[in-house]
């Protein structure tokens, strides 16, 4: 238990105890030698217990007023202070749920759909796993999903559990005006959650020159841009302006349907030409698959971004402690109080 005095500089009087001692047991000492003129009778006689034992309620005043001065100095218990320094970046976690995601794959061997697929290696990417994904542990992520809409669906967090839950809610769109792909607004949306993140953490850290070393968007699409209010190349100069990164992974295919047995492919294809535009503007960089099953090794090579270290502060509170020494102390008092009335009273 991590623990303080509020008040330290009280202790000193501390030291003010033995004094006050030595004071009470001599002006103790002369008053009882005092009352009787003749000394060779009361030495004659002995001490009685209660001769003997006058020092206690000194003893116990001497107590309870370092009990008082104890609790004067409110001693707490430190509650809810974390400072924690790690290597840690912002992702943007951004995931296509059009319509088109819902094409048939085969994954790892089980017939699947686009979006379980990618899930699956998302979840991976943000927890790890024995082999090529290391996991990112005490990094900031989020998670952003769009079809005819982008939606925030967990705002950047170290706590990747709650996200993880999150994604494994995420379904393909069902609405037909749901089903289009926004990939401008998209990034839009995930650019301005990392750098509101990013002012946040200035006050957080009291550092107005604070940024992160790297902020990245890291986005999952089948198909090109058909709806939203802004373009990938729009969305891509305003993270670029924020330094922002910004990584595409295109599924081509397009939407498929099943013709008389064949499986034909059909709809918009990912636009490799203008995705590796905007990823390259902005640093990043873009890369189109055919096999679903490449996902994973993507996403490995994603996991390889530099890091930054950050610090992050959290609030402190405290619990007061001093209750039990003050108890102690008016308890302590009293009883001397009461000792010197009764028991040890003297006579005059």
């Amino acid at each position: 238990m991590d623990w303080r005095f509020a008040h330290p500089w009280v202790l000193v009087v501390c030291a003010v105890i033995p004094v006050l001692w030595g004071i009470w047991v001599l002006r103790d000492w002369r008053r009882t030698g005092a009352v009787s003129s003749v000394g060779s009778r009361v030495q004659a006689a002995g001490g009685s217990l209660r001769t003997s034992t006058r020092w206690i309620p000194g003893m116990v005043k001497s107590l309870a007023v370092l009990a008082l001065l104890g609790a004067l100095a409110r001693p707490q218990e430190i509650v809810g202070n974390s400072t924690s320094q790690r290597d840690a970046i912002a992702i943007e976690l951004v995931v296509d749920r059009s319509g088109s995601m819902n094409d048939e794959v085969v994954f790892h061997g089980q017939r699947t759909n686009r979006l379980e697929a990618v899930k699956q290696v998302v979840e991976l990417f943000v927890s790890g796993d024995d082999g090529s994904l290391n996991g990112r542990a005490g990094d900031l992520l989020g998670l952003i999903v769009f079809g005819t809409y982008a939606d925030t669906l967990m705002p950047l967090t170290q706590s990747h559990e709650p996200l993880i839950e999150t994604l494994r809610t995420v379904h393909v769109a069902k609405d037909e005006r749901e089903k289009a792909t926004s990939i401008g607004d998209a990034i839009m949306l995930a650019s301005a959650r990392l750098k509101a993140s990013e002012d946040a953490m200035k006050n957080l850290a009291d550092d107005p020159e604070f940024v992160f070393k790297s902020k990245a968007i890291v986005l999952l699409t089948d198909g090109e841009n058909s709806a939203g209010q802004f373009t990938p190349s729009e969305a891509a100069q305003l993270a670029a302006e924020w330094g922002i990164k910004v990584y595409i992974i295109g599924i081509q295919g397009g939407t498929s349907q099943v013709f008389a047995g064949m499986r034909l492919a059909m709809g918009n294809e990912v636009d490799d030409r203008n995705m590796t535009r905007v990823a390259e503007y902005t640093g990043g960089r873009y890369w189109g698959i055919e096999n679903i099953e490449d996902l994973t090794q993507i996403y490995a090579q994603i996991d390889e971004l530099e890091r930054t270290t950050i610090t992050i502060n959290e609030s402190t509170s405290y619990r007061e402690l001093y209750h039990p020494l003050a108890i102690t102390a008016l308890i302590g008092l009293a009883l001397s109080t009461l000792l010197t009335s009764t028991i040890y009273r003297r006579s005059v």
